[in-house]
């Protein structure tokens, strides 16, 4: 009984860490909601609806999950399916229902745009920002309101590693990671990290942003959960979607057991 009862334990040591690193699922966006004025269509690559498409030129707009999403990375494409225009695509995290529209007055997320070329004072590159109120100032593609100039209620926290100053290209598909936990948000662009911040970050939904772009698309859209506490003070950093480690402690308490059952073969 006790050979039986080590070989169990033996065993769970090994499925657990397998458990626990779970493939990604694909994300059903015709769940989704939209605000502002876009044009969101869906279609599927390798799973339903597991894409979309943002048609107009217009104020910003914005794709949500509607859900809290803090421990969860969201990966897939981006795309911008035209070379008529040069400006602003990305996405949001911790975003709630009509925060685009300053109605909401606990508004507190992080912006992720991404702006093809330098336009009527702002420049070209990516950069991550707090929006803390309604960013437009009028309808149209206000060139003067916050989501523009990135001041007022739009205050910017980092620039990209690498595409700070780089804007995307026309029909290129470049592929995204994005991690979001209460402290810590990473965001990395073709395998190479363009954000890791760490801080203190209001729960809400993940979101696809556009503003006076159009023909984008966001592709092959899977989500996963991150490990827990991941990015948390004295804690490691929240590794790439994709490759999510089994815990330390797991493997400690594996080790722990592995030990136990070779103390109790001894003894029999």
């Amino acid at each position: 009984m006790k050979m039986i009862k080590c070989s169990f334990l033996a065993a769970t040591c090994f499925v657990f860490p397998a458990l626990l690193n779970a493939a990604p699922i694909p994300v059903d966006l015709s769940t989704w909601e939209v605000d502002g004025n876009g044009s969101w269509s869906f279609n599927s690559t390798s799973a339903p609806n597991d894409s979309a498409d943002q048609a107009l030129n217009s104020i910003p707009t914005v794709l949500f999950n509607n859900m809290n999403s803090q421990g969860l990375a969201l990966s897939g494409t981006i795309q911008v399916r035209t070379g008529s225009d040069d400006d602003f695509i990305g996405f949001v995290l911790g975003y709630d229902d009509d925060d685009l529209s300053g109605a909401n007055l606990n508004t507190n997320y992080i912006l992720v745009d991404w702006k093809q070329g330098t336009q009527n004072g702002w420049s070209a590159g990516m950069n991550l920002s707090r929006v803390t109120g309604g960013p437009l100032a009028s309808s149209g593609t206000d060139v003067n309101g916050d989501a523009w100039t990135h001041t007022g209620n739009v205050n910017v926290l980092a620039n990209a590693a690498t595409l700070g100053s780089t804007g995307w290209s026309d029909n290129v598909e470049y592929l995204f990671q994005i991690g979001f936990t209460s402290t810590n948000i990473s965001v990395a662009v073709d395998g190479v990290e363009q954000f890791n911040i760490n801080g203190s970050f209001k729960d809400g939904s993940f979101g696809f942003y556009n503003f006076s772009q159009p023909n984008v698309r966001y592709a092959g859209i899977t989500e996963e959960i991150l490990p827990p506490s991941c990015g948390d003070p004295g804690q490691p950093p929240c590794p790439p979607p994709n490759a999510v480690p089994a815990p330390a402690t797991l493997a400690l308490f594996g080790l722990g057991l592995a030990g136990l059952c070779f103390s109790r073969r001894r003894k029999v």
